[in-house]
């Protein structure tokens, strides 16, 4: 018996190793001239890769983020379509660090599977769409691939199909400590300003999943609303903001083009969660009159799951995906144009415990609803 009869092929692994590796040394390219460039001493996909860090002024301070896709792959794999998963890998990651008022650096993950498959009977065509979309999220991250792991686990790993994966990532960042966001820079009568997010970005899915497949069963993904199957309208990639933001703010080195005074990534938790922590440390609150409609999707899904609206913002981020507190509404929406994202003046920080939001939501379009802040 050999490796491969296990279940384990290293010949495929090695291919696959290979296209990622492609995909990362293009990636090299994004950070040349900036912190972050990527030294290479000999061409290998198992080499050393490096950057030069000698030379960072002082009160430069850098940090590493951890986050994964969650089970949104299981979506990707039910679609057959694993060309967009990178964008909510790297969303994940490079959102949470621009919270922190931190620049995104470089990248690295942790891709686990059950199986490549056998010679003539493999899952290449698969790692190639992953690897396609981790070079277009990088890109629209700004962000270097600097190493990663491949890894087959056979029946540890589950999901759906015949090519089943885990895909985490981890984030290195830097910035200069006296533009790190601590909360304390938020002032009553600053301006919120939320960003369009068109999807669920990666949170939320267990109850997406269990909702859909008791109307309509365990093939509920091929089940058609508004003309498109379910499975591809919750497969909708996350947006990545960072770039954009790091472009206003300034990100490690360069002066920026807008004031920022915070930065709440909706995530798991909702609004209520992200943009009350970030008023915490001043006990501030929110009202919030003007947010984007979640997409069709959500709605859909709040529709026939009865999920109230309350507790759908505690879940989805509910059609904003980022919301940026600043004096200067009007140069941050103008800047996020640039970038392709739709944002628009949401509300203003009050003085108050409570995070006070009218509802886009399916039961209580229009309504205001009131959420501790935490």
């Amino acid at each position: 018996m050999d490796y491969s009869q296990s279940g384990v092929d290293i010949k495929l692994g090695d291919e696959a190793s290979k296209i990622l590796y492609n995909v990362s040394k293009q990636s090299f390219e994004l950070r040349k001239g900036n912190i972050g460039e990527v030294i290479v001493p000999f061409d290998d996909f198992s080499g050393v890769r490096v950057i030069d860090v000698s030379k960072l002024p002082e009160g430069s301070v850098m940090c590493m983020g951890f986050d994964g896709v969650g089970t949104k792959v299981e979506i990707a794999q039910r679609m057959n379509n694993h060309s967009t998963i990178a964008f909510d890998l790297l969303a994940m990651v490079c959102d949470d660090a621009i919270v922190r008022g931190a620049e995104p650096v470089l990248v690295g993950s942790v891709l686990d599977t059950n199986s490549l498959g056998k010679e003539n009977n493999n899952n290449l065509e698969s790692i190639k769409q992953l690897a396609k979309g981790y070079l277009e999220a990088a890109k629209a991250a700004n962000v270097a691939i600097i190493n990663g792991e491949l890894a087959e686990l056979g029946n540890l790993v589950g999901g759906h199909g015949d090519f089943k994966y885990n895909w985490c990532s981890s984030l290195i960042w830097f910035a200069n400590k006296n533009k790190l966001f601590t909360g304390n820079e938020i002032n009553i009568g600053d301006s919120i300003v939320v960003f369009e997010e068109k999807g669920f970005r990666s949170n939320g899915f267990s109850l997406i999943r269990k909702v859909f497949e008791s109307k309509f069963g365990e093939n509920w993904h091929n089940e058609l609303y508004q003309g498109e199957k379910l499975g591809n309208l919750v497969l909708t990639p996350s947006t990545i903001y960072s770039k954009a933001v790091v472009n206003m703010h300034g990100g490690f080195s360069a002066p920026g083009t807008c004031k920022i005074n915070g930065v709440a990534h909706i995530t798991g938790g909702g609004i209520p969660s992200k943009i009350g922590r970030i008023l915490k440390a001043k006990k501030l609150g929110a009202e919030l009159v003007n947010l984007f409609e979640p997409c069709a999707a959500m709605k859909y899904c709040q529709e026939i799951g009865n999920v109230p609206d309350k507790e759908a913002y505690r879940t989805w981020n509910m059609g904003q995906g980022l919301a940026v507190v600043t004096p200067e509404p009007d140069k941050v929406i103008e800047e996020a144009k640039k970038f392709n994202i739709n944002a628009k003046l949401a509300g203003i920080v009050i003085q108050d415990s409570n995070i006070i939001l009218t509802s886009k939501g399916h039961f209580n379009h229009g309504e205001k609803l009131v959420f501790e802040r935490e």
